[in-house]
């Protein structure tokens, strides 16, 4: 796959997993739970499409079986602690500069276009490593 097909998939998926996890963090917050509640669901459930998707159509890891995928979506959640940190910073420090639900997204939006960055070069170092060189 050419680089910038490869940008226009990671990016495209990056935002339906944006997309996915504000959605998420929308219908926790409505339901009156809270930030940190609506923070870990939105972040859980982007993290499984993303997933997903990487697998499938970055990486085109073809491996099967509940010990592949526990694995790999093991290492693939691991990489993504130090990139959610960047992304709840980001997140949780624009709240708390301007208490404004726009300003938390888009806090949110930025945390995320830097931290996806940070998570390919680790997915594609760490966790697919062998599917990237077949």
């Amino acid at each position: 796959m050419s680089l910038p097909a490869l940008l226009l998939r990671y990016a495209g998926f990056a935002v339906i997993a944006v997309i996915v996890n504000l959605g998420v963090q929308r219908g926790v917050l409505g339901l009156s739970f809270g930030l940190i509640p609506a923070l870990v669901a939105g972040t859980a459930a982007g993290l499984v499409v993303k997933y997903l998707l990487d697998k499938a159509f970055i990486f085109e890891d073809r491996s099967t079986g509940i010990a592949a995928h526990g694995r790999r979506f093991t290492l693939y959640s691991l990489m993504g602690l130090a990139t959610t940190a960047i992304f709840w910073g980001a997140e949780c420090a624009a709240w708390l500069i301007w208490h404004t639900d726009m300003a938390r997204e888009a806090g949110a939006i930025a945390g995320l276009a830097v931290g996806y960055v940070v998570k390919y070069r680790l997915d594609r170092r760490f966790v697919f490593d062998r599917a990237v060189a077949a």
